[in-house]
């Protein structure tokens, strides 16, 4: 069992059924999972993407300056860190959002040492507006985020996808999952795991990462606890 992780979710895992936007009853699920896991004495730090409101690199593809475009996709993470906020703090769960970008009405604004003074408080720290730079996803994000904290490893909760597998299983119901792999054979093989730049930045500091189906109920502890599942991915070849 791990002592510290980053959860790191998509935004569309918070729109559940609904073709955008946040749904209620998929957060509280979500928040309810982590609360579990807090009562284990795991801490939790959480990096949510954007992309149930926006995407900066295909707004970026019909002709919207990029930088503008991933602006606007840092604000819909501060959104959506917001609303998995106030889902923890109904289940009782203490909660700060820690913003790279400065919102100080709404979020604290990203001080990593207020951040390990929080876990101390035992309080779940959100990190919202990305790395606060255009041209870097989530993804990076929340290895950046979790190479800061010490964090033990990397939980990448993907929508409906059980880990990383050698093509599309969407496509191809042949697929292979992957139970292990290494960073260097995600680059090798350019698996879409997470982008270039969070492999590589996992691959230097050593820090695992586990990819799995968070719409499984229970997999988000289950993933803490350290147990099975999904993909495992580190630097053991």
């Amino acid at each position: 069992m791990y002592k510290r992780v980053l959860l790191k979710m998509s935004g569309e895992a918070l729109k559940g059924s609904q073709p955008a936007g946040i749904d209620s009853k998929t957060v509280n699920e979500i928040a309810e999972q982590i609360k579990q896991v807090r009562e284990l004495g795991i801490e939790v730090g959480i990096v949510v993407g954007g992309g149930n409101f926006w995407r900066g690199k295909t707004a970026s593809e019909i002709g919207m300056d990029r930088s503008q475009a991933d602006y606007m996709g840092m604000l819909a993470t501060v959104m959506n860190s917001i609303a998995v906020q106030d889902a923890l703090e109904s289940h009782g769960v203490p909660t700060r959002v820690l913003s790279a970008l400065n919102i100080q009405e709404v979020a604290e604004p990203y001080i990593r040492r207020r951040a390990l003074r929080h876990f101390e408080k035992g309080r779940v720290c959100i990190f919202a507006g990305g790395t606060g730079s255009p041209y870097f996803s989530t993804d990076t994000a929340g290895v950046l985020r979790a190479t800061e904290i010490m964090a033990d490893v990397v939980l990448f909760a993907k929508n409906g996808t059980e880990g990383v597998y050698d093509s599309d299983p969407r496509k191809n119901p042949n697929a292979k999952l992957y139970k292990h792999l290494s960073f260097a054979e995600v680059l090798a093989k350019n698996l879409q795991v997470m982008d270039s730049t969070a492999t590589a930045l996992c691959k230097d500091n050593d820090l695992k990462v586990i990819v799995f189906n968070m719409n499984k109920e229970g997999n988000i502890v289950r993933a803490a606890k350290g147990e099975e599942i999904g993909t495992l991915v580190d630097n053991n070849e």
